[in-house]
């Protein structure tokens, strides 16, 4: 796809902070700088650690805010759902972007995250798909200087490359300003420390005990080439994800242990 064929998507814009959050809305600015053909449907409300989770014992509820902008009561999964099958039925988008989401998406966070699982059920789908996440410190109001600054060049290069169907690119800016970015790695995954989330106790005012999930990031080990470690030496990290989550890897060994007509019942 060259350049001057932006203009001619048709792109959805998805989010797990809710339709009013600051990042979607700077999403929307810098999109409407390729095309014209922008559609928001998005949660009603806050959303985060939805994962690729879908409504199936509730129904979905839809609320038209404006013009192709849509509040949905129902995860980031089901929003593109709701756009694909029903919104933009007669001309589905072209592309999904997610976010940009109010902190960072990295390592085993995309296991949890609303954002990577709507562009996960976007990719399921067949759609070209990207994520995009803002780090930012625990408790703090999410400075965007450096999505502001380098998603347009980012999505650009994305918008106009040749897409593998069943893979996501998962974009993450460093929690600093944009003069201070280091530059773009091209990365994996890394790995959190365990007990990142973890329920801690508590009690309302009427002495009734209740648990509510702490996020702790702590100190995760930084392997050189991963997500975490390029966003921790202020650097974007750009890394591809697929659909398919086989390990490979681990065929043949499995297959040794579970040999093609071996079937032993129990006695």
């Amino acid at each position: 796809m060259e350049p001057e064929q932006l203009r001619n998507q048709r792109v959805l814009l998805v989010n797990d902070d809710g339709i009013h959050a600051e990042g979607l809305a700077l999403l929307e600015s810098i999109v409407r700088e390729f095309t014209d053909d922008v559609w928001i449907v998005a949660p009603d409300e806050e959303k985060s650690g939805a994962a690729h989770s879908i409504s199936l014992s509730v129904p979905l509820r839809c609320r038209q805010l404006g013009d192709r902008k849509f509040a949905i009561k129902g995860t980031p999964a089901d929003c593109v759902m709701m756009a694909v099958w029903q919104l933009m039925a007669e001309c589905p988008p072209t592309t999904v972007i997610s976010g940009i989401n109010h902190g960072e998406n990295l390592g085993d966070d995309n296991i949890y995250s609303g954002t990577t699982g709507a562009a996960m059920e976007s990719a399921v789908l067949g759609l070209r798909s990207i994520a995009l996440s803002q780090a930012r410190t625990l408790g703090k109001v999410p400075r965007l200087d450096a999505a502001q600054a380098f998603a347009p060049s980012i999505l650009e290069t994305l918008l106009t490359c040749p897409w593998e169907q069943g893979t996501i690119v998962n974009v993450n800016f460093p929690d600093v300003a944009a003069s201070d970015v280091r530059g773009i790695e091209v990365t994996g995954l890394g790995n959190r420390r365990p007990g990142t989330f973890r329920p801690v106790p508590g009690a309302d005012g009427r002495n009734v005990p209740y648990y509510w999930v702490k996020v702790d990031y702590g100190v995760s080990k930084l392997v050189p080439g991963t997500d975490l470690a390029a966003v921790k030496s202020d650097a974007i990290s750009i890394t591809p994800l697929r659909v398919n989550m086989t390990a490979n890897d681990l065929m043949p060994r499995f297959a040794e242990l579970f040999p093609v007509g071996a079937l032993a019942a129990n006695p």
